[in-house]
């Protein structure tokens, strides 16, 4: 029976436990009880790996021989690449602090060829024993993870996947053109009003704009520069009377 088969076996190590005894020991020829097995990882892509571990559930780890090509480590796949992220990160004994066991260095994969890649959710650390260990440093430890993903970004994707399998359906506004200026969408917006409503009143009933055949316009031209809205707002909110003389019980 294997480890991961054992009932309420977990397999979590620390940065610590991953430098100081599976990778120190690997390189040094002593027994590991073989639960981190050797990979080239860089064969594969990210999502092959799991079913390539000797062991993990969220998680997934190799041993592997680092490439180089023309003097530098190889990270490239068929259909993508490992690009790492910020700087390494030194990784101490917890007990003795002055005491550096290696480095950890991440990577996310981006699909496609840089600098052009799209990135995914898949990570990687990469642990290597310090530069002044006197060890093989031909041999680092890689973690290979899934990126939680947040619950918007998964709400998005579900929102895309609808629209793409209602091809039929459409948009209930018009399209955003690219470069469709403030001016072109109050041009819209004031021909949307003589198209649907060829007189336009202001409440009062003082001024009127008719659309007549010699007289082509948009009501923010023939108004003035001012803003549509200004010369509208009454028919946002209606005018109440409060002219009490004008009340039937108002002794005359």
């Amino acid at each position: 029976m294997e480890f991961d088969e054992l009932p309420g076996f977990r397999f979590h190590p620390t940065e610590e436990e991953l430098l100081d005894f599976y990778l120190t020991k690997t390189v040094l020829g002593q027994d590991t009880a073989d639960i981190i097995g050797f990979l080239n990882i860089y064969n594969h892509e990210p999502w092959d790996l799991p079913g390539l571990s000797k062991i993990g559930e969220r998680e997934w780890y190799f041993l592997v021989h680092r490439e180089s090509v023309l003097g530098r480590p190889r990270r490239t796949t068929e259909k993508g690449y490992w690009k790492a992220t910020g700087s390494d990160r030194p990784i101490r004994c917890l007990m003795d602090p002055k005491r550096l066991l290696g480095h950890r260095k991440t990577m996310v994969f981006y699909g496609g060829r840089a600098p052009r890649g799209s990135k995914t959710d898949w990570v990687m650390n990469e642990y290597r024993l310090p530069s002044n260990c006197y060890l093989s440093k031909e041999i680092v430890l890689c973690k290979v993870y899934r990126k939680a993903t947040p619950l918007k970004v998964l709400e998005q994707r579900a929102a895309i996947e609808e629209i793409v399998r209602a091809p039929n359906v459409t948009s209930l506004s018009p399209p955003m053109q690219e470069n469709f200026s403030f001016y072109d969408h109050q041009k819209s917006f004031d021909k949307f009003l003589i198209e649907q409503n060829n007189v336009v009143h202001r409440v009062e009933g003082v001024t009127v704009i008719e659309e007549e055949d010699n007289k082509i316009g948009y009501p923010s031209q023939i108004m003035g520069v001012r803003p549509i809205k200004e010369h509208y707002s009454e028919l946002l909110s209606p005018k109440l009377v409060l002219d009490w003389t004008m009340d039937s019980l108002w002794p005359n």
